[in-house]
């Protein structure tokens, strides 16, 4: 948010303390370079982070336009989720294979998604009419949300590794954010301060203070949910709610997928006020379903309310009449504070939590974040061919823009290399 009239070697004069202040004119040109810094040596993959963290917001509607399978008719789909028709079917779907996890629709005209293994070890999704339960196609693993998702998240690395490094780029968001306020005197009255459209460097510095000010809100939460990020890789996350133990289930997949019917109905005798988001079958490792959703707490997951419920077969009975006794039931307003910001953490940082219109909001301003990151830098490199005093072409831009990146220019785009050319890899792993 720095003056733009003023030259690379000395700080903007609006910043704090004005030139007849010494001091506090030194003051005003570290914390000036500082803003600069930050917002250039590392831009390249700052802007890649942003920018495919932008797309994510509506990776699944990406993935919805992409795939006929996840789409239904919406008229159709209105009734309660055959979630016990959607697991058997799915099952049936992948021979040899079984079902791990069902998911509601994600909103109008979607299909409902079951999660699963094939015969050979590979992760499959399939799609299904949430209201008659008929299955509507098998997708693979690697879908565009999960694709947006791995790049935005971790740079396709290893969780361990790739974790920590982008979500350290939040420690670059909060200096930004708060050098931009020592840098730019008196910000409040620039709200509605029209762009100059003098010349490129005037009108790209302009919007980028505009753009600047009205995304205060977004870069602040962007920053506070990267931050927790990394506090969660470093081995800060809130602890997991306690399952209680039970023995491994040792079915078929077929009828993992027909115990579905007894869990469902057992959790909503339970727990009559969850509205059901999600089933986990049993499994030979843990022998019980459990059924999650929504209830009267917001902003978490729908894993923070749930019904843990154990399932007995009888082979010559039908599924309707297995036994089903409740395990234990969670519900969101018994986490601690520490669960509770872990729970909000993923539905703040990606405006999910209101559905389309929260995401539409989201999408805008991550645009803006994203033009931010990249205006900063092209700011600096129009400066830079002004100060040559040289006919702004995009070669020279270009090279005075790399030169002032440095050496960091390198880790930073081999980075972002490097997560394409994993992306490759992911998809013949999964």
């Amino acid at each position: 948010m720095s003056d733009l009239s003023a030259p690379i070697d000395q700080p903007p004069q609006t910043a704090v303390g004005g030139p007849r202040d010494g001091s506090s004119r030194r003051s005003g040109r570290f914390w000036w370079r500082a803003h600069q810094w930050v917002g250039l040596k590392l831009s390249v993959l700052m802007s890649f982070i942003l920018f495919t963290g932008t797309l994510a917001v509506f990776a699944n509607e990406i993935d919805w336009l992409l795939n006929p399978a996840m789409r239904v008719e919406p008229a159709t789909a209105r009734g309660e989720i055959a979630w016990a028709k959607i697991a058997v079917n799915a099952t049936q779907a992948l021979p040899g294979g079984q079902i791990n996890e069902l998911y509601a629709p994600i909103d109008r005209g979607f299909a409902a998604a079951a999660f699963g293994q094939a015969a050979d070890g590979r992760y499959k999704w399939v799609y299904a009419h949430p209201v008659s339960g008929e299955v509507q196609g098998v997708g693979g693993f690697m879908t565009v949300q999960r694709v947006l998702r791995y790049m935005h998240r971790h740079l396709m690395l290893p969780n361990k590794i790739g974790i920590p490094i982008v979500s350290a780029l939040s420690i670059l968001l909060i200096i930004s954010l708060a050098t931009s306020f020592l840098v730019y005197k008196k910000w409040w009255r620039g709200f509605f301060r029209p762009i100059r459209f003098l010349d490129a460097r005037t009108a790209i510095g302009d919007a980028h203070r505009l753009a600047g000010l009205w995304s205060i809100w977004f870069v602040a939460l962007m920053a506070a949910t990267g931050l927790w990020y990394l506090v969660e890789s470093l081995g800060g996350d809130a602890p997991d709610v306690v399952w209680p133990d039970q023995a491994g289930l040792e079915w078929t997949a077929i009828d993992r997928a027909r115990g579905v019917e007894a869990a469902i109905t057992a959790a909503q005798t339970a727990y009559p006020a969850l509205r059901i988001r999600s089933v986990s079958l049993a499994s030979p490792d843990y022998g019980a379903y459990a059924v999650g959703g929504q209830d009267r707490a917001i902003l978490v997951r729908d894993r923070a309310n749930h019904v843990v419920i154990s399932v007995k077969s009888h082979p010559s009975h039908p599924p309707s009449s297995w036994t089903a006794n409740t395990v234990a039931i969670h519900r969101a307003e018994q986490l601690n504070v520490h669960q509770r910001i872990g729970e909000m953490a993923d539905l703040l940082h990606f405006g999910t939590f209101g559905g389309v219109w929260s995401k539409i909001i989201w999408f805008v301003f991550g645009a803006l974040l994203t033009a931010l990151s990249l205006s900063g830098a092209s700011i600096y490199g129009l400066r830079l061919v002004r100060q040559a005093r040289q006919s702004p072409t995009w070669p020279r831009f270009w090279r005075h823009l790399s030169a002032g990146m440095g050496r960091w220019k390198w880790p930073a785009t081999g980075l972002v290399l490097l997560s394409f050319i994993l992306i490759g890899l992911a998809f013949t792993r999964f």
